[in-house]
């Protein structure tokens, strides 16, 4: 009998190491390091599944590369084709990782249901009957979408062959474990492995394979952190359970841009996408709200209108209390201090919370402007017209500093009924008598004295 091979892996990082270690010799972490059991076997499980001989790869001239532009298959999903970057490339790998309970299968299951193409859900943690329930209350009408519970790799690839489907979705990663690893399913191993058998099947097919992965306790997901550079993509799927909608974003995309945003709202029959995601973030209320500011931003390719609140009040406590949501606190510290170092405000003794309605995060900084706008809304008590925003970053010298990209942000703030938009005056405007007035602004005081006089 063969004696039992055993090798240590960093948990963090997933660096193989010869015995073990208190800390982590790549990585620095310190506990991160398990002893796993491995015996490698003779031949990959998609080796032994496909018997027609594979011809080795041949070196090519760069010029004799060909560079036409990739065939995409279209999911059907705007959200989704537009954080892939116009939808699934033949052959790559998606990695959709997100909390427990976010919608990470409700999403998949969807777009599996609705595509034309032949589609193989696998899934190791729910049964069949668990899958048709939900199916039925999402699209109970689907012939191309096909269900198995299985968690071997082999007996998966075996039933690829006979199905052959034009895409495969594996729901989760953490839950496969294949022959040629003897440790437990889950195991930094067992992920590694089972992760580059499914790549060597994408490629060697061109058939697009997408991935559900768990996350740790602290947001990142879980397994060895090589898995995040094996895959192709990787999207996350975020949104806090007191909220009805779910953002989904491209952490890493070799086929994209990493910057695009898709927004979801959950309903009892699935996902709906959310086409104009402005009308969700800025809130219905007539009555003017002291503390209240509209901001144009940009996430990708998209524009969006969103409102930030401001409640500034006089400290109890000795310290003042600094507190965001949404927002990056150091960059709020640094607008408070350029309004009480160039425009005489004096905030230093007071309690300033700032939050971003809509449960979504920002960190454009045309928003810089219409955060300092809110504050002194509501130091002042005095509320900001309605109609009005903002699309500015605010320097350290207290200038008003121009935007990229401010065309997008003056039509978004036309299109949705806005009549006032401040810009910086350094900020190109190419567009030709637009509806909207443009107020152009180049330090602090110039906004303070036309919004509070």
């Amino acid at each position: 009998m063969a004696k039992t091979k055993t090798a240590f892996f960093c948990q963090n990082c997933g660096t193989q190491h010869a015995k073990w270690v208190g800390q982590c010799t790549a990585c620095k972490e310190w506990n991160t390091v398990v002893e796993e059991v491995i015996q490698k076997a003779e031949k990959s499980s998609w080796e032994t599944e496909t018997s027609p001989l594979k011809k080795a790869a041949k070196p090519l001239r760069i010029n004799e590369i060909s560079t036409e532009k990739e065939i995409r298959l279209n999911t059907f999903d705007l959200e989704f084709n537009r954080v892939l970057g116009g939808g699934l490339v033949p052959g790559a790998l998606v990695l959709l990782g997100g909390e427990p309970g976010v919608g990470k299968s409700t999403l998949l299951l969807q777009i599996a249901l609705k595509l034309p193409y032949k589609t193989l859900y696998v899934s190791g943690e729910e049964s069949q009957k668990q899958i048709k329930m939900r199916a039925d209350r999402i699209h109970p009408e689907s012939d191309n979408c096909f269900i198995l519970t299985e968690t071997k790799t082999q007996n998966i690839f075996q039933q690829i062959v006979a199905t052959e489907p034009d895409i495969v979705v594996i729901d989760s990663i953490q839950t496969l474990h294949t022959n040629a690893i003897e440790s437990a399913a889950g195991s930094i191993s067992q992920v590694r492995e089972c992760t580059a058998e499914l790549i060597k099947f994408a490629k060697e097919t061109n058939t697009p394979v997408i991935l559900i992965g768990h996350i740790t306790k602290d947001g990142s997901i879980a397994g060895p952190k090589i898995l995040e550079h094996m895959v192709d993509t990787v999207l996350q799927f975020e949104g806090d359970r007191n909220y009805v909608y779910r953002i989904l974003r491209a952490l890493k995309n070799r086929f994209g841009s990493t910057s695009e945003l898709g927004i979801y709202e959950m309903q009892g029959g699935g996902l709906r996408q959310v086409n104009n995601p402005s009308e969700i973030l800025i809130s219905k209320n007539d009555a003017g709200l002291s503390g209240t500011a509209i901001a144009s931003t940009v996430e990708g390719m998209r524009p969006l209108m969103i409102e930030i609140q401001a409640l500034v009040s006089t400290a109890v406590y000795g310290t003042p209390q600094r507190s965001t949501t949404g927002y990056n606190a150091k960059r709020l510290n640094m607008l408070l201090a350029v309004l009480e170092k160039r425009a005489g405000f004096k905030l230093g003794a007071k309690d300033v919370f700032l939050n971003i309605t809509g449960g979504i995060s920002v960190d454009d900084p045309a928003i810089d402007l219409a955060v300092i706008a809110a504050i002194l809304s509501s130091n002042s008590d005095i509320s900001i017209e309605k109609g009005v925003c903002f699309a500015a970053e605010v320097g350290l010298a207290g200038e008003i500093r121009p935007v990229q990209r401010i065309d997008q942000r003056i039509l978004e703030a036309e299109k949705l009924g806005f009549t006032t938009i401040y810009v910086s005056k350094n900020n190109k405007i190419t567009l030709k008598s637009p509806k909207i007035e443009v107020l152009m602004a180049t330090k602090i005081e110039d906004v303070v004295s036309s919004l509070f006089g």
